[in-house]
């Protein structure tokens, strides 16, 4: 494998490779942030402190599918840190900076918490802040971020929450932010238990918010829509559990990304094996540096982009296919069916080139031939 370079450089910090730990969990204090670092991570973000411990519910994390919990995605009620930040301040930090990584402190929550936290925590020798505001409106998040910058002279990034006016939330806070991480996670959302006749989670109403592979897609949206409205870089976070996922986000325009669920459901070696991959996936596709894919698609569709036409029939490359039968399973339009040897014949009369098989097969051996 050719070698490929994965350090990227944000606001002067230079991360040896893109996959940062996120505030949560597996940065739930300096000893994790180090191992962490050890299995891995280019980069550390801390989980977010405030001026209060928090209140911890408890059960506050829930698998959405027992059977298949690695890629259902994930509910939690977590809500910050339950130390005290004063604990961060004399302990937690120093630990984490033993890593040798750049480390990023999140605070949270109101325009007066990050102001009186943001000096304390640049005091303790941390390299960015990250705040966090959860859902409220544009004009809280730009009181909150002009807060926070009037009083720091670190790098300040804003963690926007899932929304529908994105671009009203960017013109409110870009002038105040140096930076972006997009996005948290989603919800209310509720699960129950049909067996106990309660909702799996503690915590008001039993409400989760949702993390993992089913908030890919809107954290990619999310992440294109910021670099299209701002130049100031951006961290992707939401379901990113594989290379192929971090290239996703690099390629709508994040500069780096974060994980977290994924370091739940597999631990924390999931930073380096991400970070691997993506190393192949670039060094496969002929990439020097993972910075030639950061914005790449993003460019070519920022200012819209026609509406994709192809031929209605989808096609076989045929050494592909391990005759797996995924495609003659998920086809809506029954257009599949397999040959005595379990390679599928492909009816050009039922196929609608919808695509559904194409995005479904695990060795890219159907494709839809575009004009």
């Amino acid at each position: 494998m050719a070698d490929v370079d994965l350090t990227v450089e944000i606001l002067g910090l230079e991360f040896r490779n893109p996959v940062l730990t996120a505030a949560g969990p597996p940065s739930k204090d300096g000893a994790t942030l180090l191992k962490a670092a050890e299995a891995g991570a280019g980069g550390l973000v801390a989980k977010t402190i405030s001026v209060r411990p928090a209140i911890v519910y408890r059960p506050n994390m829930a698998v959405v599918n027992r059977r298949f919990y690695m890629s259902s995605g994930m509910l939690n009620v977590e809500l910050w840190t339950e130390l005290p930040y004063e604990q961060w301040l004399k302990r937690e930090y120093k630990i984490a900076k033993k890593a040798g990584l750049p480390l990023i402190a999140s605070v949270g929550y109101t325009p007066e918490e990050v102001e009186f936290l943001g000096p304390k925590v640049e005091e303790a020798g941390v390299d960015a802040i990250e705040f966090s505001t959860h859902y409220v409106t544009p004009e809280v998040v730009a009181e909150t971020a002009k807060a926070l910058k009037s009083v720091v002279s670190i790098p300040v990034f804003a963690k926007l929450s899932p929304m529908h006016d994105i671009e009203n939330f960017v013109k409110a806070v870009d002038k105040y932010v140096d930076g972006y991480t997009a996005i948290n996670s989603f919800g209310p959302t509720l699960l129950i238990d049909p067996e106990l006749k309660m909702p799996l989670l503690g915590g008001p109403f039993g409400y989760g918010w949702i993390s993992g592979p089913p908030l890919k897609p809107i954290a990619v949206r999310h992440v294109f829509e910021i670099f299209r409205l701002s130049d100031k870089p951006i961290m992707g976070v939401g379901g990113i559990s594989t290379g192929v996922d971090a290239i996703e986000h690099m390629m709508a325009g994040a500069s780096a990304v974060q994980v977290c669920t994924a370091a739940i459901v597999n631990g924390l070696g999931v930073y380096g094996k991400i970070a691997k991959e993506i190393e192949k996936w670039l060094a496969d596709h002929g990439y020097d540096s993972v910075r030639q894919v950061i914005g790449e698609v993003a460019r070519k569709i920022k200012d819209g982009m026609p509406t994709y036409t192809y031929a209605r029939t989808t096609q076989l490359i045929r050494d592909r296919c391990i005759k797996c039968g995924i495609c003659e399973k998920i086809c809506p339009y029954d257009a599949v069916t397999l040959d005595e040897q379990r390679y599928p014949i492909i009816d050009a009369v039922r196929c609608e080139g919808c695509g559904l098989c194409v995005s479904a097969c695990p060795t890219h051996a159907l494709y839809i031939e575009r004009p």
